[in-house]
């Protein structure tokens, strides 16, 4: 028998609760990020780098990030965003999933209902 595919938009991401995250005074989320190793070190003690550093998500990842829940499915999180943002989302799944799978590299979110993916 074969194995069959999982399906991408069947994962539901949830926020990673080990990053916290802020709005600005334009209404973007900012996801905090520790700065951490042995280059990023010597960069605060030289150079005065930032410890944390705020990554800010523009308007469509800040609705996205707001969507993400835990519960809802990648592909319900695309209808409102489909609803919400109309003919400027599109490609919608394509620039989705490619926003998705990015949050999931930097670990500020993880699948709710797939393991080790």
């Amino acid at each position: 028998m074969a194995k069959q595919k999982d399906n991408y938009l069947d994962y539901v991401p949830k926020h990673n609760s080990l990053f916290e995250c802020r709005e600005n005074k334009k209404g973007h989320v900012e996801v905090k990020v520790h700065n951490k190793g042995i280059f990023n070190r010597i960069a605060q003690l030289i150079a005065r780098k930032p410890r944390y550093s705020y990554i800010e998500l523009d308007d469509f990842g800040t609705f996205v990030w707001h969507s993400i829940d835990g519960v809802r499915s990648i592909y319900d999180i695309g209808q409102l965003v489909k609803e919400h943002f109309g003919d400027k989302a599109e490609p919608l799944y394509e620039r989705l999933c490619y926003f998705i799978k990015l949050l999931h590299k930097n670990q500020f979110i993880v699948y709710m209902n797939k393991m080790n993916k």
